[in-house]
């Protein structure tokens, strides 16, 4: 589809299999913000965010085979691509070292700065934020602050499979609401 403006997901899809820079300039310009801001609600700092949002993109671009319409949506496969890119930054040493030689008042002061002015441009943590708080906290951890599903169930006091359940049940209740 070249020149097209507007593509429909399964022709997007198509386009960037087949290695279009226009189709791919446009996966970018549409999804670049949304992806951006869930990516600085795991890693505070602008500059590392901007750096991990342009790996993603390189990873979408050469890991499209692994995504499957039948799985769900690209936006969906994306952003799990994203927030694992995430996750594995703030596990490395790097990351670690950084969090050390910060104070904890700045990190806490910029989190919540970056969740309340980008997660807002996404929509999704309003609409988290009405489920019942049994699932919205646990979704919460897991997708906003890169949680595993282990950590949560330390950090809640609660057994494994109490979590992964909750979560999933949430995360159901949350696409009948999307």
């Amino acid at each position: 589809m070249p020149g097209a403006t507007n593509y429909t997901e399964a022709d997007l899809v198509q386009s960037l299999k087949q290695r279009d820079r226009n189709a791919f300039d446009y996966l970018y310009s549409r999804y670049s913000g949304a992806l951006y801001a869930a990516i600085l609600n795991i890693i505070p700092d602008k500059e590392t965010a901007n750096d991990i949002l342009q790996e993603v993109f390189v990873k979408i671009w050469r890991q499209l085979d692994q995504y499957d319409p039948a799985k769900g949506r690209l936006f969906t496969w994306m952003l799990n691509v994203a927030r694992n890119a995430s996750i594995d930054f703030t596990r490395g040493k790097q990351f670690k070292n950084n969090q050390r030689n910060t104070e904890f008042s700045e990190r806490l002061s910029d989190s919540v700065e970056g969740a309340s002015i980008n997660t807002d441009n996404v929509g999704i943590v309003a609409i988290v934020k009405r489920l019942p708080d049994e699932y919205s906290k646990l979704i919460t951890l897991a997708y906003f602050k890169g949680y595993t599903q282990d950590e949560i169930a330390k950090e809640e006091n609660m057994p494994l499979g109490t979590v992964k359940t909750r979560i999933r049940k949430g995360l159901l209740e949350l696409k009948k609401r999307l």
